[in-house]
């Protein structure tokens, strides 16, 4: 059996004899030819070397052509900033003052994508037998953020109508992504959409249910697998995610995967996910990522009577988003290892120790005796988190407002004594806002006028 067969038969629900292995090397593909983001997001030959270096070195099922949820932002008319160890990143809005929702839809001669169906085509010659190959499409919520901004928090009290035609629009160029990623050979289209875990379960059903059902429809339709790709803690959200029916769900660490597992199961869905990109593949050690794989196997893996695990149905083992640019390639290499020989890779960790963080060497402010009101905003990176870039943006826009009255600062756990620090604050889910050390928004991004009414009320005491 290919790598792709056993995919496939994990999309189909089948029994199978080993966990499948899916690393969403996006960035983090350029880092083992030696390239940047910008340049395999925008170079299609770099791309495919790169693509091909990550098929050789990772040894996927399946694997992901293009991780870039701008791609539709950049053709519709969203400005984007790029740096050289993330994907670009959406600071424009071209309807954040101008609720005219667009009418047309993007082509394959549009922005980037000639480069991207090319790559798709040619990486589908080179391993397409057997590895399967995911186009990945921008959620339809991120989307319609791309194009109105913050602003769309308020759309759903002050604009509904505007939203709700906002979101038609943004499925209709989901539906046309996937369509022309299908024909170019996509074996599994994921829609990622980062911003559904800041949404509640309500306003989920009221806003998207019936646009993704049809999504999903329509990928089926088409005679290939689906994803629905969610960051942030989207727990509130996994049930109603699964009445829209994907073949399989990807999650990340901010969810509990053996809890969420037990959703998915019950409506016979796959659920993929979710080695933690910071703690484990970006900053920990080789044998950090070996331990949290056999142990999470060890946690949802069915027991023979004698309990020895057996091979969890209905689960792919993936990094909860884009891999970080920078994470050690030995890091990914040792999750390949426990995967593919999880036996072994037990016997090699009989003397782990986990890594440590000296919290006693972080000093947090001291919150009762502050000069003016403190907001911290803590990410995964706002850079390369869709979800965190909102946050940290609804931030900087209420302190902007509140001028030197306030003072705002954002802590990234892509850095060691960040990670420190949030694990002293107890920190548990990202994005995060506090304000003077005690949390308002945990993977919520509020609206410009609830924030600036929230850190309004500290100014006023501390005055």
């Amino acid at each position: 059996m290919t790598g792709k067969e056993l995919l496939f038969s994990a999309l189909r629900h089948e029994r199978i004899e080993a966990t499948p292995w899916v690393p969403f090397a996006g960035i983090h593909a350029g880092k083992l030819q030696g390239y940047t983001s910008a340049e395999v997001l925008t170079d299609g030959d770099k791309l495919l070397e790169s693509l091909l270096a990550v098929n050789r070195t990772y040894g996927p099922d399946g694997q992901p052509v293009i991780f870039d949820l701008q791609i539709e932002a950049e053709i519709l008319g969203c400005g984007l900033v790029w740096t050289d160890k993330a994907p670009p990143t959406v600071t424009e809005h071209p309807l954040a003052t101008d609720r005219t929702v667009p009418g047309v839809l993007p082509g394959p001669d549009d922005g980037r994508l000639p480069m991207v169906l090319d790559v798709m085509r040619r990486m589908k010659a080179e391993v397409g037998d057997t590895t399967a190959l995911y186009g990945l499409v921008t959620g339809i919520f991120t989307l319609a953020s791309h194009l109105r901004g913050t602003e769309i928090f308020m759309d759903m009290f002050d604009h509904p109508e505007f939203l709700r035609d906002l979101i038609a629009y943004a499925l209709e160029v989901a539906k046309r992504m996937a369509e022309m990623y299908i024909d170019a050979g996509m074996d599994v289209i994921a829609i990622v959409d980062p911003l559904v875990s800041q949404i509640s379960p309500r306003h989920f059903k009221k806003l998207l249910l019936e646009a993704y059902t049809d999504f999903f429809a329509f990928v089926r339709a088409k005679g290939v697998f689906s994803s629905f790709f969610v960051c942030g803690d989207a727990t509130k959200n996994i049930d109603v995610m699964c009445q829209t029916g994907p073949d399989s769900i990807s999650i990340d660490e901010n969810i509990d995967l053996a809890g969420a597992k037990e959703i998915t199961d019950r409506y016979d869905i796959t659920i993929g996910g979710n080695i933690p990109l910071t703690t484990a593949m970006l900053l920990g050690t080789q044998q950090d990522n070996m331990k949290f794989v056999v142990d999470l196997l060890d946690r949802i893996s069915p027991k023979a009577d004698d309990g020895t695990p057996g091979i969890a149905r209905n689960f792919i083992l993936a990094p909860g988003c884009d891999m970080p640019y920078d994470v050690p390639i030995e890091n990914a290499v040792g999750v390949l290892q426990a995967v593919r020989d999880p036996e072994s890779t037990r016997a090699m960790l009989t003397n782990y120790q986990a890594a440590t963080y000296d919290l006693d060497a972080v000093v947090l402010p001291d919150y009762l005796h502050l000069d003016k009101p403190l907001v911290e905003v803590f990410t995964l990176d706002s850079d390369t988190c869709a979800a965190c870039g909102y946050m940290r943006d609804a931030a900087i826009r209420a302190t902007s407002e509140l001028g030197d009255t306030v003072e705002m600062v954002e802590y990234k756990f892509t850095e060691r004594e960040n990670v420190a620090r949030m694990m002293k604050l107890g920190v548990k889910n990202l994005p995060s806002m506090y304000i003077n050390g005690e949390l308002v928004y945990s993977s919520i991004i509020p609206s410009n006028r609830e924030l600036v009414d929230e850190i309004g009320k500290h100014v006023e005491e501390e005055g």
